[in-house]
């Protein structure tokens, strides 16, 4: 199963590519990081994102695109600008009748590196043991957006087309998944 990794931000979004394996491995297929200047005006930038998000989505054809959720914080600012990313990430799978999974902060942490309280330092470098990396990836939007594939990949795997029959970890997961949308 192929994954695209979307950490949402208006200034820096990072986009990152995994393959999920037999056995829980996951290889590399591309990372990197979109910027828009500051100063631009904010459709110019969203254009930009959403044009960068496509390529990178049409390039590496992935099976699912798993974007961070976004939580409240205390700048407004930042929270809507990041949300409005996450969304151009959505519609730019759906266009392409791509499946769309959010994960929160916490979920990706605990998924990476056993604990849904880790710094970026431990998220980058689990994502650098995961992947077989020399070094972790620069800077933590690109190890996030991979953490966020790698997250997918575990975690949606179950849920794909070509998975087969899930353990019963995944199992657990999808009927917990299942029981949490119906509790909404």
């Amino acid at each position: 199963m192929r994954v695209l990794g979307v950490d949402p931000g208006l200034t820096r979004c990072g986009i990152g590519v995994v393959d999920g394996l037999a056995a829980r491995r996951v290889a590399l297929v591309a990372v990197g990081v979109v910027r828009t200047p500051a100063d631009s005006a904010l459709a110019a930038r969203l254009l930009a994102l959403a044009g960068e998000l496509g390529q990178w989505m049409d390039a590496h054809q992935p099976d699912a695109v798993a974007v961070e959720r976004v939580f409240a914080q205390r700048n407004v600012m930042t929270v809507t600008g990041t949300a409005q990313v996450a969304g151009l990430a959505m519609v730019e799978a759906a266009r392409r009748g791509i499946e769309v999974a959010v994960h929160t902060p916490t979920e990706v942490k605990a998924a990476v590196t056993g604990a849904g309280n880790a710094d970026k330092a431990q998220v980058q470098h689990m994502v650098r043991r995961l992947l077989n990396l020399d070094a972790p990836p620069t800077p933590a939007d690109a190890a996030d957006a991979l953490a966020l594939a790698i997250c997918h990949a575990w975690r949606g795997a179950a849920t794909h087309p070509r998975a087969g029959t899930p353990t019963p970890a995944q199992r657990q997961w999808i009927d917990a998944e299942r029981a949490a949308r119906r509790g909404r």
